[in-house]
């Protein structure tokens, strides 16, 4: 007849260890902390890797936060959003107003076909050129002086929509324009 299985047995430095493990805790009383004129003093393991992950966790944020700006902080503004109206194979708007009144204004204008960014370049002319970045797709809306801005990844513009800074490497599609009576036509 078979016997019955015998209990598994763990090696003695194993339960050794386990021993170890139920006893109480010992107070970290003995311990200090180390300051710069105190090199001899010691640190508890605790101590340290808690010091150590806070370092690691500061430094990690700051790069995170300067690399989400885009441009590192560097004077980017967003810019203000237009609606333009779809008809004919081309999108309008009304430029009285808005950000594209006077010369040197820039817009993001959103419509049904599209969304540009537009810039006024003189009193009765405009670039237009699409505001969806060549790098990952982002919708570009920020400007630094004459220079469009990526919030994504950073990629920089000018006004005709040429590459000024990657990681893009295509330019932008440049529209042309027409302008009577206010009104700011982006032919498609």
């Amino acid at each position: 007849m078979p016997s019955a299985p015998s209990p598994i047995c763990k090696p003695a430095s194993f339960r050794r260890g386990l021993d170890l493990a139920a006893r109480a805790p010992r107070p970290l009383a003995h311990l200090t902390r180390i300051t710069m004129s105190e090199p001899s003093q010691f640190v508890s393991r605790r101590e340290f890797c808690a010091g150590a992950c806070q370092v690691a966790s500061c430094a990690t944020l700051a790069t995170l936060v300067s690399a989400c700006s885009g441009d590192g902080g560097g004077g980017t503004s967003i810019l203000p959003t237009l609606n333009g109206q779809f008809a004919n194979s081309s999108v309008q708007v009304t430029t009285t107003g808005s950000a594209l009144a006077n010369v040197d204004g820039a817009a993001v204008i959103q419509s049904i076909a599209g969304v540009f960014l537009v810039a006024r370049t003189s009193a009765t002319t405009f670039t237009a050129i699409d505001a969806v970045c060549t790098h990952e797709g982002c919708t570009v809306n920020g400007a630094n002086g004459a220079t469009y801005v990526c919030p994504c990844h950073g990629s920089r513009y000018n006004r005709t929509g040429q590459v000024v800074n990657g990681p893009a490497k295509s330019a932008l599609r440049q529209y042309n324009t027409s302008f009577t009576n206010d009104i700011l036509t982006i032919a498609l």
